[in-house]
């Protein structure tokens, strides 16, 4: 095998582990959403994610150009803050199905912003054809024993918002890739302005706790409440695999992969996340195991194989 297949395969696996621990992330969230509120979760996740950057590679940046910070503002705040934010508030307004498929638009967006930003030909009949077919099983997934979808025009827009807002992430990463930065500082920068982004929440959680109570943005300062449960075992555990390795690692892995894969073609791995995550609920979680679900999973593993072809 020649080198710069090996590179291929390395970074094609590097993506896959990617995307398996982001489709067990749901279940970590889940558990913590017993004692913290989504903002809570989200703030704390990227908190630790920069905190653990900084301490992997200590080096500042030197002198940014403008246009090289407007880009990791605009990873920042795509990539994290506002793609985490509108498909956690999304679940609020409407069900988890319509959420999962809505987001699993996200490779088309991101397709869709390479060609209108950055002018790249992502599209061919292929491509088209697999996504088409792997969406169609993300629908089968998502629905499980569910035969209807119950729409709900607020909480479905946010939903296609969290996967528009990828879309955007993604050519961020393909302009900050090609600027060659090192991929942790470049990482550990986009964080930096995803929790600058994250104060106007935290902002508005204590301004109007009532409406933030709506959608999960509380953010409770109670000593003894904090002493609880930030000391329980099983929150550390789950704060700790979200931050250091979903985030952290994660966010890190992926773009070495999409700077040796192309952004595009990576993208197509996360039609797999519902169908990794409908097994790993079965398996941790005890849930159901609809045939249409097991049929949905394969036609995911067909689409993104034709569509990367």
């Amino acid at each position: 095998m020649s080198t710069q297949r090996l590179s291929a395969t390395s970074h094609a696996a590097l993506a896959a582990f990617v995307v398996l621990v982001w489709s067990a992330t749901f279940v970590n969230t889940k558990a913590l959403l017993a004692d913290f509120s989504a903002l809570e979760i989200l703030v704390i996740r990227f908190a630790l994610a920069w905190g653990a950057l900084w301490a992997i590679h200590p080096h500042g940046m030197g002198h940014l150009r403008h246009r090289d910070e407007a880009l990791f503002a605009a990873a920042g705040l795509t990539g994290a803050t506002v793609y985490q934010m509108l498909e956690n508030v999304a679940i609020h307004f409407t069900n988890a199905s319509n959420v999962s498929i809505l987001v699993a638009t996200a490779p088309l967006f991101a397709a869709v912003m390479s060609r209108l930003l950055l002018g790249e030909r992502t599209f061919n009949t292929r491509f088209l054809a697999g996504c088409a077919l792997a969406l169609g099983g993300v629908v089968l997934v998502s629905l499980g024993g569910v035969h209807s979808l119950h729409f709900n025009p607020l909480g479905d827009a946010l939903a296609l918002g969290a996967a528009l807002s990828w879309g955007v992430y993604s050519a961020a990463v393909t302009v900050l890739n090609r600027r060659g930065w090192h991929p942790v500082a470049a990482i550990r920068r986009a964080f930096f302005w995803a929790l600058v982004f994250m104060l106007p929440l935290l902002v508005f959680s204590m301004a109007a706790p009532e409406s933030a109570a709506q959608i999960s943005c509380t953010v409770n300062l109670t000593m003894s409440t904090n002493t609880a449960r930030f000391t329980h075992p099983a929150n550390i555990g789950n704060l700790a695999f979200l931050g250091l390795l979903a985030s952290a690692f994660c966010f890190v892995g992926w773009n070495k992969a999409c700077e040796r894969l192309g952004t595009v073609r990576c993208s197509l791995c996360l039609y797999m996340i519902p169908a990794i995550a409908f097994f790993i609920a079965h398996v941790f979680l005890g849930e159901t195991l609809p045939a249409t679900g097991v049929v949905g999973a394969v036609l995911v593993l067909a689409g993104v194989a034709i569509a990367a072809s």
